[in-house]
C-alpha cells in the first residue's frame, strides 16, 4: 500500500474496469484492501456509471478519488480522443485527483497528444504505461473468433512482436498507481522476446493439438475483406494502419519497463498459451 496518505484514504477509480486491463486492476487493488470504484457504461453489480459521451457522469465517478487508472476511450491516436482525455484529466484535477496513471501505446508518435493532454493537465503525478500487443487479445476477443476457425488472417506479414501478458500490466499499473516514486514517468512494456503472428499461432496450434493456420494477407486483401465484412471505415483504417506498423518492423524490439517497474523479468507469451489451451478456450467448437 502507499505510504501517501492522501492516497491511501482516497479511492481508486479505475476506467474501463471491465476490460482486459481494467478488471486486473481491480481485483489486484482490492486484494490490498483498497477501495475501488470499477466505472463502466453500465451501473449494475455495483459499478460506477461512467460514459465519455456522458460528461454528466464524470464528476460522480471522480468525487473523493485520489488515483485514476486511466484508459481512453477508443484509440489515443485519434483528435476526439485525446481531445476527452484531455477535458477529463482537467475534471480530474479539479475534483482533487492526486494521481494519473494512462494506458497509452507504444506508437510514440500518434499517441502524444493523448498524452500529453495528461501531462499538461497539472496534476500532480502522473506516469504513461506504454504497452506492446496483447497475449490476450487471442483469447479474449479480437483474434479469438479465428482461432476458434482455425485459420488467422492478418495483414502483419513477417513483422514481429514483444507480445505482452496483460498480467504483466495489470501488475505494473497496480504497483504505479499505489507506490511512491513513479510520478513523471514513461515506462514501454513488453514481453521477453519477438514473435511473429504466424509464430504465436502456430504455438497456438502446437499446445492445443489443433489445426490452426496462419495466412498473410497484402494489405490491400486485408481491407477488402474486413470491409466485406461490415466493418466500419474508421476501424478498417486502425487496423489497417496498426499491421502495418508491425509488417514494416517497427515495433520489433523489446522494452524493460516490467522490469524497472517490477524487478523481475516479463512473462513468456509460452505460458500464457499453456493456461490458456488448458483452460479449453481454443478447444474445437462443437459442429
Amino acid at each position: 500500500m502507499t505510504d501517501n496518505g492522501l492516497l491511501r484514504d482516497s479511492d481508486f477509480l479505475v476506467l474501463g474496469g471491465t476490460g482486459k486491463t481494467g478488471r486486473r486492476v481491480v481485483e489486484r487493488l482490492r486484494e490490498r484492501g483498497l477501495t475501488v470504484r470499477v466505472a463502466s457504461r453500465s451501473a449494475e453489480g455495483g459499478r460506477q456509471r461512467f460514459v465519455w459521451e456522458e460528461e454528466e457522469t464524470w464528476g460522480p465517478a471522480l468525487a473523493g478519488v485520489g488515483a485514476v487508472y486511466l484508459v481512453p476511450p477508443g484509440e489515443l491516436t485519434s483528435p476526439e480522443s485525446a481531445s476527452a482525455v484531455r477535458a477529463f484529466a482537467a475534471r480530474a484535477v479539479a475534483a482533487g485527483v492526486r494521481r494519473v496513471v494512462l494506458l497509452s501505446a507504444r506508437e510514440e508518435e500518434a499517441v502524444i497528444d493523448g498524452e500529453r493532454a495528461v501531462r499538461e493537465s497539472g496534476v500532480a503525478e502522473w506516469t504513461v504505461l506504454r504497452p506492446s500487443w496483447f497475449a490476450q487479445n487471442f483469447s479474449e476477443d479480437f483474434f479469438l473468433p479465428e482461432i476458434l476457425a482455425g485459420e488467422v488472417r492478418l495483414s502483419t506479414g513477417d513483422g514481429q512482436e514483444p507480445f505482452i501478458d496483460v498480467e504483466d500490466i495489470a501488475d505494473v499499473a497496480v504497483a504505479v498507481l499505489t507506490e511512491d516514486g513513479h510520478a513523471g514517468q514513461t515506462y514501454e512494456l513488453s514481453g521477453p522476446r519477438l514473435l511473429t503472428f504466424g509464430e504465436v499461432v502456430a504455438e497456438i496450434a502446437r499446445a492445443t493439438g489443433r489445426e490452426i493456420h496462419y495466412t498473410a494477407l497484402d494489405d490491400e486483401r486485408f481491407t477488402a475483406e474486413l470491409t466485406r465484412a461490415g466493418m466500419e471505415p474508421r476501424f478498417v483504417e486502425v487496423l489497417r494502419r496498426l499491421f502495418a506498423v508491425i509488417r514494416n518492423g517497427r515495433n520489433a524490439h523489446l522494452s524493460d519497463g516490467v522490469q524497472r517497474v517490477l524487478g523481475r523479468e516479463p512473462r513468456d507469451i509460452a505460458g500464457y498459451i499453456e493456461a490458456t489451451a488448458a483452460s479449453g478456450a481454443w478447444a474445437q467448437p462443437a459442429a
